[in-house]
């Protein structure tokens, strides 16, 4: 089983980016966590970080190509705003399990709209990056 995590924008902060939402935990910290549990399972694992939407959408025409079977994703501020990420996840045709760290439901109002949830495997908000755990055994559990 071939997965990939996608993070956008700020995500490369955290650790320093208002840890009373995001926490202390950096995106290293995720990434060597997530690759433990993948080593465990026997699945393959790949992480990808931008700033920009041009490349996260790039990222994900490859994976079709790159014969990736689920996706992570917490497309930070573009979960809000990003009808061509969406767009380009039903143009794949990958299933998907959206993270955020803090609850969206909780926060401004501009938050608590998704481009993608509807169009997800499932959503998972509001866990810390516990979150992302619990999205990889969910993909690995459903196999």
């Amino acid at each position: 089983m071939n997965i990939l995590v996608l993070n956008g924008p700020n995500l490369n902060l955290l650790g320093s980016r208002e840890p009373e939402v995001y926490g202390t935990d950096t995106l290293e910290d995720i990434e060597k966590n997530l690759n433990s549990i993948a080593k465990e399972h026997n699945v393959n694992i790949n992480f990808y970080q931008s700033n920009s939407e041009n490349e996260l959408i790039n990222k994900l025409h490859a994976a079709k190509v790159e014969k990736i079977d689920a996706i992570i994703i917490n497309p930070g501020a573009f979960t809000h705003t990003s009808i061509a990420l969406r767009d380009a996840f039903l143009g794949v045709n990958i299933p998907f399990i959206e993270v955020h760290i803090s609850n969206i439901y909780k926060r401004e109002e501009f938050r608590k709209k998704s481009f993608l949830s509807d169009i997800s495997e499932g959503l998972i908000t509001g866990l810390g990056v516990h979150g992302y755990e619990f999205a990889l055994l969910s993909i690995i559990k459903r196999g």
